[in-house]
């Protein structure tokens, strides 16, 4: 974890430099991605042996190599957004990186593809949360060496998934979710209505909308 918040950071440094017009040095981006590992480590109180930081810190730079080579190289974060699911539960989603137009795209340091259960629950909510945009995964498979990435283009969720999804949001909502006033959450907000029957958590024969 600590090694995937290290390039996570470094990659999001590097893209923010280049949308400013500036180049990024790998001395800089380097140094980000060390305090990050550094910060990561102090906090769950783990020490790592200098070969073991600089095997990390490499593998931080094959990723940054393989992702200026990618077609996310530069790309911003979108806002995130609300779905929102019969006006009462609200999902914050937000993937990695967007084109503005007709693409968002989630990144992961590994392979991640076929997606685990986890990994296939975090996209379809991006799905949901962009349903006008075609979703892909870009993996950085940082265990590799050279870095291998591949790319994936999400299929658009069956009605079936998508009311599965939605239904499970909204019974974690309505369980585990904090109370806020609509009226100031920022937006924007992506709406979704089940049916009462699903809601209270009977097949999800219905169809989201």
């Amino acid at each position: 974890m600590a090694a995937g918040k290290a390039i996570d950071t470094a990659v999001s440094q590097m893209g923010h430099w280049m949308r400013q017009g500036r180049k990024p040095t790998a001395t800089a981006l380097r140094a980000e991605a060390q305090a990050t590992l550094d910060d990561a480590l102090d906090e769950v109180g783990v020490d790592l042996a200098p070969s073991a930081r600089e095997a990390i810190l490499a593998q931080v730079a094959a990723v940054l190599r393989a992702y200026r080579q990618s077609e996310i190289v530069g790309l911003a974060r979108p806002k995130t957004r609300v779905i929102l699911i019969n006006n009462r539960v609200g999902v914050y989603a937000q993937p990695d990186f967007w084109d503005g137009r007709a693409r968002i795209y989630e990144m992961k340091t590994f392979l991640a593809w076929p997606p685990k259960p986890e990994v296939a629950l975090q996209l379809r909510l991006f799905q949901l949360a962009f349903p006008r945009f075609e979703a892909i995964l870009v993996c950085f498979d940082r265990h590799r060496q050279p870095v291998e990435t591949t790319r994936n283009t999400l299929p658009p969720p069956t009605q079936e998934e998508r009311a599965a999804e939605l239904q499970l949001a909204y019974s974690l909502g309505i369980q585990f979710g904090q109370e806020k006033v609509l009226e100031y959450l920022d937006g924007p907000f992506e709406h979704y209505s089940l049916s009462p029957a699903v809601a209270d958590g009977s097949p999800p024969a219905g169809r989201a909308e």
